[in-house]
């Protein structure tokens, strides 16, 4: 959740990383700081923003550095909890991801041995900890005190009496290093670095690597050398760039055409679907689907799409509790883990659950060389870096990859014939193309958020597929523009929801053509005639939904299965220009971070 970089090269590091710390802003932070190395270590640090830190720091002169955006987790966000933390006696400074579960009897420990501590923070254990081990080696320090500490971690540390090193190490939080000839970056995932290098190197869990002039080294914990080829990765650095755009979140939304092309690129053909798993699932009897938040929205729509075309029942279940709930699953059961950066905590813990009961495994992931790819077998969704901490085409890709496994199951099983896998197809390839439509519409969808401006609360309603592409439709509002909204399938109002309406109060209602319609117009109805103001999406040509709402926003008309994938977007658009007029903070709203790496 909280950024980490690390500089150490020819530049001036200072500058270097303030621009590395603005680059990782979309993680979601309340404070910040930055370390730099020389004849002692410098630190300067604030709650507040990067821009904060910067307006705060006198100018310090060197070429190694640490830094970091603060989420706080322990402790209050306040300047004196912001990272880096230290070790005066020694020297040393640390900058930390994750939390250490055992501090309180660590920091007990090191009170008792006369260590001063100044925050309230779990991470201050580390450099205390650090400089007790110090004998002249950071590393070697390091590497023995963290035989003592239990939690997750991504750390940067350095030393005034090694002012020519950083060592980082790495348990269960990202971590990567950039290369470029003599300059070496750290930082807490790609898009930090993307505009200095594309040669990275992924720590992964339980390795230490030391950076110095020379290159990097990394050794596993107990010191057994790593050997790890440097990997350049196929991204574009202006993907995590504004490009004019006055938003990450919007310029994401724009993006989705583009997308959904590359999701579907070597994939889907004339000839049908191929996704090249390198895995059997013809003898598959349950698929089990575990998320988090947008990703489990779209767990929800995969088990409407997996089970229409192959018959094999889903379940899907949140993430953050499958471990707690004794789960009945064997290896019989296909596991399909969704998570758009590849390391959140719970999905990741989730799926190591899994794999103890023998199960066969799949991740549905964004980000390459997640630690979600070194658990089990990935379908990418190939959508690039995204900055918005509210989830855009990162969901679409995720509905669209869960399509194309949908199909592939169904061909597999004999349950789909040729002929409909291939009208299916021939479906999916317009799907750029109506996104690009419903773009096209952004004006219409920007003039109806506005007259919903002062709206203290919303209702999103859907039927089948729709009802999970009404609950990312009301978490899309909640997140950017802090308005209580609700999603909610529509046959469950007379179960409580109507209570909530009255006079004004608006409802949106996913109302495209599929098999239940009809008793959608029924629901709409409902909601009406308690006093609602009803926004319905629906299908260009449909000309009975204008008799049952009060606007009407439209989507290419297309298979009822990949139609909320265009209904999705038009409610992307709607949250956003909602949070626009209200003048929120979009792509950075408040208490939230892009990548939960911590439980």
């Amino acid at each position: 959740m909280c950024g980490i970089v690390g500089y150490l090269g020819t530049l001036e590091a200072m500058p270097v990383l303030f621009d590395l710390l603005k680059r990782l802003e979309y993680r979601g932070y309340d404070s910040a700081g930055i370390a730099i190395a020389g004849n002692s270590i410098r630190t300067s640090k604030t709650k507040g923003s990067v821009d904060d830190l910067v307006s705060v720091t006198p100018n310090v002169h060197g070429n190694i550095g640490i830094g970091h955006t603060r989420w706080a987790t322990h402790g209050r966000p306040t300047s004196a909890n912001a990272h880096p933390h230290c070790d005066d006696a020694r020297g040393i400074a640390v900058v930390h991801n994750g939390i250490i579960e055992n501090y309180t009897e660590i920091k007990e420990r090191l009170i008792g041995r006369g260590y001063e501590f100044r925050s309230e923070t779990d991470t201050e254990v580390l450099p205390h900890l650090f400089g007790e081990h110090y004998c002249g080696d950071l590393e070697a320090s390091v590497r023995e005190a963290l035989s003592d500490v239990r939690g997750s971690y991504a750390l940067a540390a350095i030393c005034e009496s090694e002012p020519d090193k950083i060592v980082v190490a790495r348990k269960g939080s990202p971590l990567v290093l950039g290369v470029c000839g003599s300059d070496f970056f750290v930082a807490s995932d790609v898009a930090g670095i993307l505009k200095y290098t594309r040669d990275v190197i992924f720590v992964e869990d339980g390795e230490i690597g030391v950076i110095t002039g020379d290159g990097i080294r990394l050794t596993t914990l107990d010191g057994t050398p790593v050997e790890r080829d440097v990997e350049t990765m196929d991204l574009d650095p202006e993907a995590a760039e504004m490009s004019g755009y006055e938003h990450f979140m919007l310029k994401e939304i724009f993006e989705q055409p583009a997308v959904i092309r590359e999701t579907f690129s070597g994939r889907v053909s004339s000839g049908g679907i191929d996704l090249d798993l390198g895995m059997d699932l013809r003898d598959v009897e349950r698929i089990v689907v575990l998320a988090c938040g947008t990703s489990h929205n779209a767990g929800l729509f995969g088990r409407y799409a997996i089970e229409r075309f192959s018959k094999i029942p889903v379940v899907v279940e949140v993430a953050s509790e499958f471990r707690y709930m004794n789960p009945i699953i064997d290896d019989r059961d296909l596991v399909v883990a969704i998570t758009q950066s590849g390391e959140t905590a719970d999905t990741l813990a989730a799926m190591r659950e899994a794999g103890s009961r023998g199960c066969k495994k799949l991740g549905i992931v964004n980000v390459l060389g997640s630690g979600m790819t070194r658990e089990c077998e990935c379908l990418f969704t190939r959508a690039g870096p995204e900055i918005g901490v509210a989830a855009t085409k990162s969901f679409t890709s995720q509905l669209a990859v869960l399509l194309l496994l949908s199909v592939a199951l169904g061909s597999d099983r004999k349950v789909l014939s040729t002929a409909s896998v291939n009208e299916f197809v021939y479906e999916l390839r317009q799907l750029g193309g109506n996104i690009q439509r419903v773009l096209n519409d952004a004006p219409a969808i920007k003039e109806c958020a506005a007259l919903f401006t002062d709206a203290d609360r919303f209702l999103f309603m859907g039927r089948g597929a729709n009802y999970p592409i009404a609950l990312e439709g009301a978490l899309k509002l909640k997140e950017i523009s802090y308005v209580p909204a609700e999603g909610f399938p529509a046959g469950e109002l007379k179960h409580g929801p109507l209570a909530l309406i009255s006079e004004g109060v608006p409802v949106i209602a996913i109302a495209t053509r599929d098999t239940v319609y009809d008793k959608l117009l029924g629901n709409i109805k409902e909601v009406e005639a308690r006093g609602a103001t009803v926004v319905g999406i629906a299908s260009e040509g449909d000309t009975e939904i204008t008799k049952y709402v009060n606007y009407v926003l439209r989507i290419p008309d297309t298979n009822p299965l990949i139609a909320p994938i265009l209904s999705s977007v038009v409610l992307q658009l709607f949250a956003y220009y909602v949070a626009y007029h209200r003048g929120c903070e979009i792509d950075k709203p408040r208490n939230l971070a892009k990548s939960v790496t911590v439980e």
